[in-house]
């Protein structure tokens, strides 16, 4: 692990491969708001995923309308070309999975205030393509965790009781238990498939495509004043010296722009501009199949979204919902835990360009093993509709960085979501918004984990893998 959380993060690749959701490309896709790269900005943030464009939103909604802030957003390939664009397009906190690490590490009132963000930002969401007329097929829902471990299904079980002893009565704490049985009958898993069942947990959840919400946001910001440079990497970053203006220096290749701050919302790709995060923030691929369903699938669609667990990691499904297009469709990712080494070899790579045959194959074949009888015959145009990778950010204790960048004024960050961006995101953005601003104050304390800020301290860690997966690290 340690070799590959250490090779050199790179700029994103050219060519990567088409999500299912970017088929076909936005109309902003390869926007320029100006023509030539401005020479200055107030603010510059980098990246154009759901992080960059909360981030941007927040700025412009808080703006002196009088006084104007100049915001330029840059984004090295199309915009919303990264994780945010590639993902499953789920919107599930798996909060309990957590818990417990949280707990150990950060204090039980931490924990607390971690799951009740991540409701939070999902409620958050799903509002707000609702109230801003987004056409993203968002669908709040329920989802359900199938367990195939007997051992896991112990921990997770355990840690579902330690979130109702904490926090009595919120909505992040409400799940239902199944047996076996129940999750066989109830959720069409199982029977003449993989019958190893230890038992599920379902709770609140929802889809949407992440890329058509992002693009909706953006759209918004743009309206408001954004100027948003697609297909312009940031190719280093350094601090102008001297003077009292404290600000940067961002070098492209349509030449150099400076700012009186920078924001990164880089992810898996923070590394590439900042060294002090080579190994600390880690890039992970991930893999995603969109496929057709297969014949003796129920015909008005599965009711909720799954994950199925595997120990240490999971696969993740999204049916896509009543009314959307290619409604019926089913996008299952992962596949890590198909790997000899755990999944190992898939950090440390920044390359979406391609894929890991074995996890491939293992999306390829796994929807009739989960589904058994239930499945039946596949599609008669096959079962796979597109394949696509995309890059995750990753940190040595399972936590995002959020906030200033240790020793370089006016330089923040929200970064490293451990494949979790769109229960994270969100309110982070808003986080970060508000020590921009000067409001790190009282009020945030109260909702934003201490835990996701950016220390010192959380730069000296070593990486040993994705904490997430585990419902308590052993």
């Amino acid at each position: 692990m340690e070799e590959n959380a250490s090779r050199p993060v790179t700029l994103p690749r050219d060519n990567p491969t088409q999500s299912y959701w970017q088929d076909p490309p936005a109309d902003i896709a390869d926007l320029r708001t100006t023509v030539s790269l401005p020479e200055s900005a107030d603010l510059v943030i980098i990246g154009s995923g759901i992080t960059g464009a909360a981030i941007a939103w927040n700025l412009l909604q808080n703006a002196d309308h009088e006084k104007p802030r100049s915001i330029v957003m840059l984004e090295a390939r199309q915009a919303c070309s990264g994780a945010t664009g590639r993902n499953g397009g789920h919107t599930k906190a798996a909060s309990y999975r957590t818990f417990l690490h949280h707990a150990k590490e950060h204090g039980v009132d931490e924990a607390v205030k971690i799951a009740k963000l991540e409701l939070a930002n999902i409620r958050a969401l799903h509002a707000f393509a609702r109230d801003h007329a987004i056409d993203c097929d968002s669908q709040p829902c329920g989802t359900v965790d199938i367990v195939y471990d007997a051992a896991q299904w112990k921990e997770d079980q355990r840690a579902v009781q330690a979130m109702r002893n904490a926090m009595p009565g919120h909505a992040a704490s409400e799940y239902v238990l199944h047996t076996s049985d129940q999750v066989r009958d109830q959720f069409y898993c199982g029977k003449g498939g993989d019958e190893d069942i230890a038992g599920g947990v379902s709770y609140e959840a929802g889809s949407m495509s992440s890329y058509r919400l992002v693009i909706g946001i953006l759209k918004l910001c743009l309206d408001r004043g954004l100027n948003l440079q697609t297909n312009t990497p940031v190719l280093n970053l350094e601090k102008i010296a001297g003077g009292e203006s404290n600000s940067w220096r961002l070098e492209t290749e349509r030449g150099a722009i400076t700012a009186q701050k920078v924001i990164l919302a880089t992810n898996g790709y923070t590394a590439h501009l900042l060294d002090q995060f080579q190994g600390i923030i880690v890039p992970l691929r991930g893999h995603v199949t969109a496929q057709r369903p297969g014949q003796n699938m129920p015909s008005n669609g599965l009711p909720v979204t799954y994950s199925f667990i595997h120990g240490d990691s999971y696969d993740y499904m999204i049916p896509r919902p009543p009314g959307s297009h290619l409604e019926g469709d089913i996008v299952i990712g992962g596949g890590l835990h198909n790997l000899s080494d755990g999944g190992a070899s898939e950090y440390g790579t920044t390359d979406d360009t391609g894929f890991n045959g074995v996890i491939a194959e293992s999306l390829r074949e796994c929807l009739p093993d989960y589904f058994g009888d239930n499945w039946g015959k596949d599609h008669p145009d096959g079962r796979i509709r597109r394949a696509w990778t995309g890059i995750m950010g990753y940190s040595p204790d399972g936590c995002p960085f959020v906030g200033a960048v240790p020793g370089a004024e006016n330089l923040w960050m929200a970064a490293s979501f451990q494949g979790h961006g769109m229960v994270l995101c969100w309110m982070c953005a808003k986080a970060v918004t508000a020590m921009i601003e000067g409001r790190d104050d009282e009020e945030l304390e109260q909702w934003f984990p201490d835990a996701f800020r950016v220390k010192e301290g959380r730069l000296k860690q070593e990486f040993r893998g994705a904490l997430h997966m585990r419902a308590e690290e052993s």
